[in-house]
């Protein structure tokens, strides 16, 4: 019986698929680099992780795109799809920020935080789309900003630990570093119930 369902799974399986599936394995060898580099302090690993995550977007962007055209959307891929970008725009951004120093307790915290956002509305977007799709069965808009967008506080806080302007702050008796404050807003913004956004 587990050989039939998992041979299910593979045929069910179509091109949109196979690229949403890149995509998550783009978040994981992304993880896996980043901590190379915490590791090491190679800086290779550091910027193939960095490189990861926007191919992750491309991927992202295309499987929708094929989705559509070829009719090929399904509930398995709205689960895929969202697994993979908890992956690509939520824990790998997480652990690179983490790798290039925000890891006192409070940058810590911040980081959970900005994940378990990113985890709640993937959650919740897969609940509401049909609620929130058009006559046509296309969502309309989304309700906050996609995960995706997590690759703007990540690009601002890499370009900062590049030019070596991250330094830890400390707010009554606060240590942080001030990308956080990048991921607390971006995270902020994913869970905004008064924020819509039209969906391409």
């Amino acid at each position: 019986m587990a050989q039939a369902r998992r041979f299910d799974l593979v045929r069910s399986l179509h091109l949109p698929d196979f690229l949403t599936l890149a995509n998550g394995a783009c978040g994981i060898v992304a993880l896996f680099q980043a901590i190379h580099f915490v590791e090491d302090r190679n800086p290779t690993h550091l910027w193939i992780a960095a490189a990861l995550v926007p191919l992750a977007l491309v991927l992202d962007f295309l499987d929708g795109r094929i989705a559509r055209a070829r009719n090929n959307s399904s509930s398995l891929g709205r689960e895929l799809d969202s697994l993979a970008d908890l992956l690509s725009f939520g824990a790998a951004p997480a652990v690179i920020a983490y790798a290039i120093g925000l890891r006192t307790a409070a940058d810590q915290l911040v980081l959970v935080y900005f994940v378990l956002c990113g985890l709640a509305r993937l959650a919740r977007y897969n609940i509401t789309a049909d609620a929130l799709a058009g006559d046509a069965g296309k969502v309309r808009y989304y309700e906050g900003t996609p995960i995706p967008t997590s690759v703007l506080p990540l690009g601002i806080a890499l370009a900062a630990y590049a030019a070596d302007t991250i330094s830890p702050w400390t707010v009554a008796g606060v240590q942080f570093h001030w990308p956080s404050l990048l991921f607390v807003v971006s995270g902020s913004l994913m869970i905004s119930k008064r924020l819509h956004i039209p969906k391409p």
